[in-house]
Parts: C-alpha cells; structure tokens; sequence
C-alpha cells in the first residue's frame, strides 16, 4: 500500500552540523519532515553513504569516508521533502496487560483516570518512527498527544523485558532489561527482538502498532531455528575435541570475539561494535594470511592462555606483551612419566606468524604499554554470524557470548592468501601517562560557552575503571552547560564526547547506545580511534582541536528544544 506523507510547504533541511570527520547530522522542523529525509535517503542513498538515523528532530547520516561527509552537507541542504511516497508498514498486535508501576502516576500527569490511560493507550494506532537505545526498542508516535508525560525524575536501574511504557510523545516496549527513565504502564510477553526471525525486530520503523489490554499474558518460546540445531552440534563437537582448533584454558579478564562489525543497522538499534583498534586486527589477519574481516580475539589487560587442538599458525598485535609458549612434556598436556623429557618453554615476537603445534599452550601476558591484544588463528574464529558480523556488542548482548575456560573456539576458513605475512613493524602505544586525541567539536558544542571548551582542551582527563567497550568514562574539572532545557534524542557515533548533567565526558566506543540525550560537545577523529581505544585504565586523555576545525557552527541557527526523549 502505498501513502502519501506531507511536510510544510517547501520542506527542507534546516541545518548540517558536522558529527566528527564521518557523519552529519541534519537538523529538520519535525517528525514528518523527519521520516520523509529517512525514506529519501533510504531509497536513494548518498555517495558514501553507510548507516541512517532518524530521531526526534535529527537524522544523522554516516559517510565511508571523511570526504564522503564533506560532500553530504550541501546535498542534504538541497533536498525537496515537500512530498516523499513511501510504503505503510505492517501492522502488529501486542496483548498488554496495564498493571505498570507508574499507571497511576500517567493518570495524574494526563488528567485521566487509570481506564482512562488504558483507553487512550488502545484507541488509537502507534507507528514505529525510528529505533535507538537497543536492538527492537522502537519510539513510536500515537495519533494524538493525549497521553504526553515526561520521563521519571529518578530512572530505574532495571526496566523488566516487556515493560510497555511512556515518554514525551512516544510509547515503546523494553526488548530487553536496562536501565530506564520512561513511565512504566504496562507489559507484554511478546518478543520485540528475535534473530530467529527474518526481520529480528517484531516493530520496525515503518510499522504500525495497536496495543490490545488483556488480563493475563501467554508466553510463547521463540522457535528453534536450523542454525541453532547446527550451533547445538558443534558445541558437541566441540565438547569431544574433534574439532580443530584453540582450547581456552584462561580467558582473561575478558576476551571476546570480533572482527570489523555489522554497520548498517542503527535504524534497528543494533550498533557496529566490532574490534575497537581496528588496525591491529587487520594487522594481526594480515600476517597470518586471513581475510581482512575475519574474526579474531580480542583480549583486555593480558592473561588469555589457550593451547592448541591440532596444529594452528597464530599471530598477536596490539598492545605490546610477553607471548609464552609451553610445549608441554606429553600431548594432553598433563605431568609425564619421569622418563619423558620436561616441558619446554619459548618466547614468541608480536606482530609476527608462528606456529602453535598440537598441545602447546600460548600465554599473553600483561601489555608493557596499551591495553588491547588481538589474537588471530588462520582460518579466522569459528563463530556464527548475526545480521552479518561474528562481533560480540555487549551494550545489545547480540553476538558470540564471552570466552570461557574449557571452551573451543574452531579455526575457520577465511583465508585470503595460502601463505603468512611477513613480520610488521607496530605503532606506539600509550602508556599511563597523557595521551593526546584530536576532536572535532560539536554537533552540540553550543551548549557550552567559551570557558567550558577551553576546560575541556586544557586539563587531563583520567580514564577510570567504569571504562568498558560502551564507552571511556573519564574524570576531571566537570563542564558546565550554557543554556537550560534538554536535548531530544539524536543519532550518536563512536568518537562522541557526550556530557552527562554532572558534567564529566564519556567518550562512545564501539558498543555504544545508537541515540543519546545529552549533547555532544566534540568526536575524536576516526583515524584516532584505534589509538583512543588503547588507552589502559589510569591513564589520562589531553584533547585537542583537530587541525582546521574552529569552534563551529551550523550552516542555519539552531532551535531550543525543551523536551528530551531518552531512556
């Protein structure tokens, strides 16, 4: 079925802020004029362009290049959305029951009463206008404003799965627990995210969705697919040791498998995740003769410790670290008869293939500089793939689960050459001391005036322990905003400095929320990123400017907005 959206007579993006050096985001009128540029740019993309956004009042666009970025501003400015066709989604049913914790609260707030709420919430149809915070968490704007309630003033550390809730003009379903600050009406037992399904999200953007009140909730398990018949038969081929490989004796203090990430799926809440030091992954691939993207481990602060099942040719980058190899004195690796010779022990080169033969056991120990190692094994780590990517995100819980001792990760197939690499020379990697990170500033840097830039580019920021793959927390002189209100949830991109209300940054890594509600003040430079993720706990962060980037501003004013839609 096809409909017919429009926006205001002459409709037009109404400013391009730079995100960092690859993304933009334009800023539109409203959420009309902002599903018309997402089904524009969706159906006739950008040169470059990799991932679209769409949120309250935003629509960031992520380019594959820095020069693909530039070029985006003038051409999002030049678009007509005055009339964008586009499909009507599917429409889904979800049975709820209305005994949420804060009904009576939404009743208080609306001038309704508790059935009044329930009816408002059933009576009318809800569309899926874009996704965010995690995988099947879908903002959905209802057919009138009659149920327009702020976010708690204290946000729960725990949102139960299914929890139907409330906030700004928007209601959505909790696909899995997190924390959340919206108002609790309901809960449903359907599965807003399932990769067992075609189309993981039960509500995509696009779709519509009638809320159905019942008394009570039938859960239904998610079906058992082909693949998970095939991963429950090569746990046990696993579990007999037949299968070619690394047996993890230690995983560290986490080790998880990635490889370059699933870009592409932001529109479902799903973030790239993907190794965080980009370059040392290929590196460590490219050594040992694997395709670029092949997946490898990826291992914080030393201690892994494997052993080999079968012959394996490996390779180690990153964060420079004492590699040991033991060859013990029988094959299974356990104490010999007197008579056998006694275990030998070598060390090994970073950065270089060598060959771990059947039964040896590699130790990493702890980096003498950064904080990241990559383990690669030719062949690439045996691992399923999820919307295209063997990357684990731990923000989303989607991926391979971390390493475990006793389990066996296999050796794959994805080689690209029948030969290793030679030998490579590894960049500097930061110690405890200052590390220094280009930015570039905005897309909000017009929250904060010209002492808290100064106070950001003039003080060392120490990286704390609450620092994980989400994001560096970082500690320091607080930054104060310049102006009240709060921000609407917008698209936010690795790189990005966002500023919490107590005024310390946290800088987004790979597995980052998709939408954030405070504002950005600066993006480290794509390139830097690698170096910023090498950073170890206690070390301390110095940004600076980028080369050629003033403090700037959008290509128009931008507008004061006084509700936030976060969670």
């Amino acid at each position: 079925m096809e409909t017919v959206s429009k926006t205001s007579a002459a409709a037009r993006v109404l400013a391009v802020r730079p995100v960092g050096t690859t993304a933009v985001l334009a800023e539109l009128s409203g959420l009309h004029d902002v599903l018309a540029l997402q089904a524009l740019l969706l159906e006739e993309p950008l040169p470059g362009q990799v991932d679209v956004l769409a949120a309250a009042e935003t629509v960031m666009v992520k380019a594959d290049s820095p020069a693909a970025a530039r070029r985006m501003g003038s051409l999002l400015l030049g678009m007509d959305l005055t009339v964008q066709s586009h499909a009507e989604g599917k429409l889904v049913q979800i049975d709820t029951v209305y005994d949420g914790e804060d009904l009576a609260e939404v009743a208080r707030l609306t001038g309704l009463s508790a059935h009044g709420v329930i009816a408002a919430h059933t009576g009318q149809i809800w569309t899926v206008a874009f996704g965010g915070f995690a995988p099947g968490f879908g903002y959905m704007v209802g057919e009138n404003q009659v149920l327009e309630v702020p976010r708690r003033s204290s946000p729960r550390t725990a949102v139960p799965a299914g929890s139907v809730a409330l906030a700004g003009n928007y209601s959505a379903v909790y696909p899995r627990k997190s924390p959340g600050g919206w108002q609790l009406i309901g809960r449903t037992a359907a599965h807003m995210w399932d990769l067992s399904r075609e189309q993981p999200a039960l509500a995509a953007p696009g779709d519509r969705v009638q809320f159905r009140a019942v008394r009570e909730l039938v859960e239904v398990a998610p079906q058992s697919t082909a693949s998970d018949a095939a991963r429950r038969e090569n746990a046990t081929t696993n579990a007999t040791g037949t299968q070619s490989g690394l047996r993890i004796l230690s995983p560290g203090l986490q080790s998880l498998i990635q490889d370059l990430g699933r870009p592409g799926h932001a529109g479902l809440g799903v973030s790239s995740a993907g190794a965080l030091d980009r370059s040392s992954l290929r590196r460590a691939n490219r050594i040992v003769g694997n395709q670029p993207s092949a997946a490898v481990v990826e291992s914080v602060a030393g201690g892994l410790r494997v052993q080999a099942v079968g012959d394996q040719v490996l390779a180690v980058t990153g964060a420079p670290s004492a590699l040991t190899v033991v060859t013990p004195s029988s094959a299974s690796g356990e104490a010999a008869p007197e008579d056998d010779q006694p275990e030998q022990v070598r060390t090994v080169p970073m950065a270089t293939a060598f060959a771990l033969l059947d039964g040896e056991i590699l130790t990493i120990g702890a980096p003498e500089r950064g904080f990241r190692t990559y383990l690669a094994i030719r062949g690439g780590a045996l691992a399923d793939a999820v919307l295209g990517s063997r990357s684990t995100d731990t923000m989303s819980g989607i991926g391979p689960a971390p390493l475990a001792a006793g389990q066996l990760l296999g050796a794959g197939a994805a080689t690209s050459s029948n030969v290793v690499g030679n030998p490579e020379l590894q960049p500097d990697f930061p110690d405890t001391g200052v590390t220094v990170l280009d930015i570039v500033p905005g897309p909000r840097d017009d929250w904060f005036d010209d002492a808290a830039l100064e106070s950001l580019c003039s003080q060392d920021w120490a990286v704390t322990p609450r620092s994980n793959r989400v994001g560096m927390r970082l500690d320091g002189q607080p930054l104060n905003r310049s102006r009240d209100g709060e921000l609407p949830s917008e698209g936010t991109m690795a790189g990005a400095l966002q500023i919490p209300p107590e005024g310390q940054p946290v800088l987004f890594l790979a597995d980052h929320p998709i939408t954030g509600g405070y504002p950005v003040i600066g993006v480290v430079v794509d390139h830097q990123l690698d170096l910023a993720a090498q950073v170890p706990i206690g070390g301390s962060i110095r940004f600076r400017w980028a080369p050629g980037h003033g403090r700037p501003t959008s290509y128009s004013s931008p507008k004061t907005s006084q509700t936030k839609v976060s969670n």
